[in-house]
């Protein structure tokens, strides 16, 4: 029992894992008051761009550089479209999901050729020496792959970054007030651009890690709404970092209950269990958990003098 506890923890650690990346990035974003509903397609261009990198270097590492290119470009433009053109956000996301599964499909099928399954160099898993072989705990947390550890550092440091530097201050000054910021000297536009490619940057190690270091391969359509329950997951934690990661776990938990429960014998409808992650985000959003404060000018564009 203790083995099989120490699995799923491992399991919900790294089904977690591309969650709590791009929902810590998002969450950046969202503070300044940018909402990236194109998360699912920066994370599914990255998952792409990732592999074709990975597959035509032979080298996973340039792969995760291709990944984070190619997610933090399609940023830019997110950004481009939101804070220059003040263009209306939910539309430019869903535009922006459309196009990336479209585009994604098409090249996966003219470089790999149809339901091509080819493994490509991924990341092996780190076994952190004197730590792996411990009972329980080597196997529940120290023998993920390399990006595990490095996202954890990272999402320490944007919780760092948010709450300990003058940068995260003005993320939230312009998130809620940004009139009032941009009569301090915040510069708005540059603020809410700088978030919005952090949330770029970090969807691209989470679809790096999807398709190189938990997959090998590149599937059509793999992030299969991962960039949804990351979003959902910023709304579930209340705009907290810490609260939107413990909901990024919960989420990884529930998917990795469909793996956990068959083998302990519990027979429980595989529909259920795969309805059970999307039934807690509905929750979320739905406002079940609680009452909801987003940041005042979440989606609102801002023009100075007007």
């Amino acid at each position: 029992m203790e083995e099989m506890l120490a699995i799923f923890i491992a399991s919900t650690l790294r089904l977690a894992m591309p969650l709590m990346l791009a929902a810590s990035g998002e969450l950046v974003s969202e503070r300044a008051g940018v909402l990236n509903l194109s998360l699912e397609g920066m994370m599914l261009t990255a998952a792409f761009f990732g592999a074709l990198g990975s597959w035509a270097s032979g080298n996973p590492y340039l792969g995760v550089a291709c990944a984070i290119l190619a997610s933090v470009v399609v940023s830019a433009v997110q950004a481009w479209l939101s804070v220059n053109l003040r263009a209306n956000q939910l539309v430019v996301g869903i535009g922006f999901n459309i196009l990336a599964l479209g585009a994604t499909t098409l090249l996966y099928r003219i470089i790999f050729g149809g339901l091509s399954r080819e493994e490509i160099p991924g990341l092996p898993k780190l076994a952190v020496k004197g730590l792996s072989d411990l009972p329980f705990a080597g196997t529940a947390f120290f023998q993920q792959s390399v990006i595990v550890y490095v996202g954890l550092a990272l999402i320490v440091l944007i919780w760092a970054m948010l709450n300990h530097t003058s940068f995260g201050l003005s993320v939230r000054a312009v998130g809620d007030e940004p009139r009032s910021a941009d009569k301090a000297g915040i510069p708005v536009a540059a603020t809410r651009w700088k978030a919005v490619l952090i949330t770029g940057f970090m969807a691209g190690f989470a679809g790096a890690f999807i398709s190189i270091a938990d997959i090998h391969t590149f599937t059509e359509n793999m992030t299969n709404g991962a960039g949804y329950l990351a979003l959902a997951a910023v709304i579930f934690g209340g705009w907290n970092i810490g609260r939107t990661v413990a909901a990024c776990l919960l989420f990884g938990a529930a998917t990795a209950l469909q793996f956990q429960l068959p083998a302990m014998g519990i027979n429980v409808p595989t529909a259920f269990l795969l309805m059970l992650p999307y039934l807690l985000a509905l929750l979320a959003v739905a406002g079940v958990v609680g009452r909801l404060e987003p940041p005042t000018s979440l989606t609102l564009p801002f023009q100075r003098g007007k």
